[in-house]
């Protein structure tokens, strides 16, 4: 029997730790600094879609952020995650949801991602994406993924990857234009380069 999406990330969740993935960021500097420049009010809703054990949430939490919802596909990795708050982790919304399944009940005013969306490799998953971000959304997207002159796989799986201006296009489509975007090489915990491209888009009234 195939291997299912949710299967693959419990498996990589239960069986891998921090240290031994690609994508750990021990202070995830570039997607703080992006959201610090949105000067967004402490009691603004955000959402991390993806975020699985990221520590984004620390961060955001430390900086007196009051409204905070974290997704993943993994219920391992959210587990993880709030084993690591411990009582903290009672100031975080969780939602254990493939983001394509995900039917909010409320908006967000920052919807961050910083590596799911570029695992959306047919035309209609990714169109299905974005019309959640854009329904979910009444502010602002931070859309981070491989680059085109990043990975081409990432933890076993196909991704797509992005350059400036297919992913303005995307985001364009959604009424979101663009306020800026720019490249990083993420060092992972094995020594490697990782080219991402990040985007900050603001939606259209």
């Amino acid at each position: 029997m195939k291997k299912s999406l949710k299967d693959h990330w419990e498996h990589i969740y239960a069986t891998k730790q921090p240290h031994e993935v690609s994508w750990t960021q021990e202070c995830p500097t570039t997607s703080l600094k992006l959201i610090e420049e949105l000067n967004l009010s402490k009691d603004a809703g955000i959402i991390d879609v993806g975020g699985g054990d990221s520590q984004l949430v620390d961060h955001l939490l430390k900086r007196g952020f009051t409204n905070l919802t974290v997704l993943d596909i993994s219920a391992v990795g959210i587990d993880r995650a709030k084993e690591r708050l411990q009582s903290d982790a009672e100031k975080v919304n969780w939602v254990v949801s493939d983001i394509l399944d995900f039917q909010p009940d409320t908006t967000y005013c920052l919807w961050h991602d910083r590596a799911s969306f570029h695992f959306q490799i047919t035309e209609e998953a990714i169109g299905l994406y974005l019309s959640i971000l854009k329904k979910a959304t009444t502010g602002y997207a931070i859309v981070g993924g491989f680059s085109a002159d990043g990975p081409k796989k990432c933890s076993a799986l196909e991704i797509k990857q992005y350059n400036e201006k297919t992913l303005q296009q995307c985001m364009a489509g959604v009424a979101f234009h663009t306020m800026k975007t720019l490249r990083v090489d993420h060092i992972t915990p094995m020594g490697g380069f990782q080219n991402f491209l990040f985007g900050v888009y603001q939606k259209h009234d």
